[in-house]
């Protein structure tokens, strides 16, 4: 009788061992995800897109992997944080202005519950879902916080910006932005000095790692650096790299990026070039002490750059210590392009603030201004807020071991509304229908693994990419760009496989086709829940961007 015993007892254990080796073995052969995006950099300031920084880690990813010419995101914090994370645009997801409640349900200010987030979905998938750094699409009700949108853990800031040494309100006109930093639902009070956010944020999500590793699950961990957004704050060993590296100025350092960019592919050779700014002196006309205060700045924005590189080398020695590397996708992008203009909502001026110590230091508040901006930005038109290439264009990096080719360049014309339907696929995940009891918004985008592991030179879209943010208005369709900058609401017309630069305005040589985009915007933003700007802007002409370049 025990001989029979011990023997059913075999057969049970054995079939338990082999379930759980089945079930372990499905959950390793599943794919890891990380996303990681910056905040306010420019499109070539990464060392792989023609820079002077430092950035070995980002380099090897792009060296490995496959970088895009054209990839699109929001031209702002907030709207682009909300079509990342959803596969919405923004104004379905319920972010079409900014983190701000302007009484309408496309511009309540935070994400909407019928717009599920990659934390949701990936959790619905069985993954483990993490999170570091910078939220921004909703703080006001803890029900709008990441953990309660679907991340496992979480670890950052709510809002849109922070001090990198303190937690100190941010000076905002005559107002103060406030600072909340958050693990898991409780906020943190660190003392002043006693850290480094960008360090933090790398460190949390090891952290997160190490923690995920007991479970027996794939991972999805979503790295939202704030780096470079101001304010310029940067450790002084980082800042030591960079004293003189900006001694000749952005004119020569322009031309420097552009040959750049054309020797490594990211800058076809028929391909235009923005025209030089007119609201950018000269760099040889400035006097010395005015070289002295300007090269101050960069340094310290270079200095944030490479140490943002070093953080995300500590997560790639992570996963290959967690031996993960193998078998993850990583994709860096940027939310915008970096911030020319000068903005009334705040005093990031040349009049400076809160400036209680030398540029880069805790307790200094600058930011990098539209001089800078023009190098960062090299070779696109115009800045952050604005619909022109420079605006709204990133970098873009896709690491996949084995499953990637090394060191391609492809055009992609992908768009962050693409991520969320490349993630799922890839991941084998089912978009829900129907979560919690709420109908679900359908995805906008398209997959982007066609070009990611195909080698298809582009997205087969099949019908246009849109966008609207503040009066601003712009429409994609194969080789076309219609684009309007607000108060103007003259359609400019550019041919962008020969014109990326966006120098020549083809509008009147091509009415059919101005009429023809024109209607199909105006169709989206309809359907879309798009809101004539001019009716929010008295309103808003305190909240953080509403005023555009232009």
């Amino acid at each position: 009788m025990n001989k029979r015993i011990n023997i059913l007892f075999s057969v049970l254990l054995t079939g338990i061992i082999g379930s759980y080796e089945s079930e372990a073995q499905n959950a390793s052969s599943k794919p890891n995800v990380i996303l990681i995006m910056v905040d306010d950099m420019g499109y070539s300031d990464l060392g792989n897109y023609g820079s002077e920084i430092k950035t070995p880690n980002l380099d090897r990813l792009a060296k490995e992997g496959t970088r895009l010419r054209e990839f699109y995101n929001n031209s702002i914090c907030a709207p682009t944080r909300a079509s990342l994370l959803t596969g919405q645009y923004q104004h379905k997801a319920g972010v079409g202005y900014f983190d701000v409640n302007l009484g309408l349900p496309a511009y309540q200010g935070y994400l909407n519950k019928e717009s599920l987030t990659l934390g949701e979905v990936f959790r619905s998938g069985g993954y483990s879902t993490l999170m570091s750094g910078k939220w921004h699409v909703g703080s006001e009700d803890q029900a709008q916080w990441p953990n309660q949108r679907g991340f496992d853990k979480f670890y950052g800031i709510l809002k849109g910006a922070a001090n990198y040494f303190d937690t100190k309100p941010l000076p905002f006109g005559k107002t103060a932005y406030p600072v909340k930093m958050i693990r898991n639902n409780e906020e943190l009070h660190p003392k002043d000095d006693s850290y480094y956010f960008t360090d933090e944020i790398g460190n949390n999500a090891v952290t997160f790692l190490d923690e995920q590793n007991k479970e027996n699950k794939p991972f999805f961990l979503y790295l939202a650096f704030t780096a470079p957004h101001w304010p310029l704050q940067a450790k002084a060993v980082d800042i030591a790299k960079y004293r003189g590296k900006f001694d000749e100025g952005w004119d020569a350092l322009r031309e420097k990026r552009i040959k750049k960019l054309r020797e490594n592919g990211i800058l076809l050779p028929n391909q235009t070039i923005a025209p030089r700014d007119p609201e950018v002196p000269e760099w040889d006309k400035l006097t010395y002490d005015e070289k002295q205060f300007w090269k101050a700045k960069m340094e310290v924005y270079a200095a944030m750059v490479d140490n943002m590189d070093q953080n995300v080398g500590k997560v790639l020695d992570k996963l290959k210590a967690l031996k993960k590397d193998k078998n993850t996708l990583i994709i860096f992008i940027a939310d915008n392009g970096a911030q020319g203009g000068f903005n009334t909502y705040n005093p990031l001026k040349r009049g400076l603030v809160r400036n209680d110590g030398p540029i880069g230091s805790s307790g200094s508040f600058d930011y990098q201004e539209q001089n800078w901006a023009y190098l960062s930005n090299t070779p696109l038109q115009d800045y952050k807020n604005n619909m022109h290439e420079g605006g709204f264009s990133s970098p873009f990096i896709a690491w996949y071991p084995s499953k990637i080719k090394a060191g391609r360049i492809d055009k992609g014309t992908g768009h962050i509304i693409d991520l969320a339907p490349t993630f799922y696929e890839l991941a084998g995940i089912e978009y829900p229908k129907n979560l919690n009891g709420v109908n679900s918004n359908p995805l906008a985008g398209k997959s982007l693994l066609p070009v990611l592991f195909d080698n298809a030179s582009e997205v087969n879209r099949g019908a246009p990419l849109f966008w609207e943010r503040a009066g601003n208005r712009a429409v994609r369709e194969g080789k076309w760009k219609l684009v309007s900058i607000y108060p103007s609401y003259q359609w400019e017309l550019y041919d962008l496989e020969a014109d990326r630069g966006e120098t020549t305005n083809v509008a009147t040589q091509n009415p059919g086709i101005v009429n023809d985009l024109s209607a199909k915007y105006f169709d989206w933003a309809d359907k879309t829940g798009v809101v004539e700007y001019s009716k929010f802007k008295q309103k808003n002409e305190l909240i953080p961007g509403a005023a555009a370049k232009k």
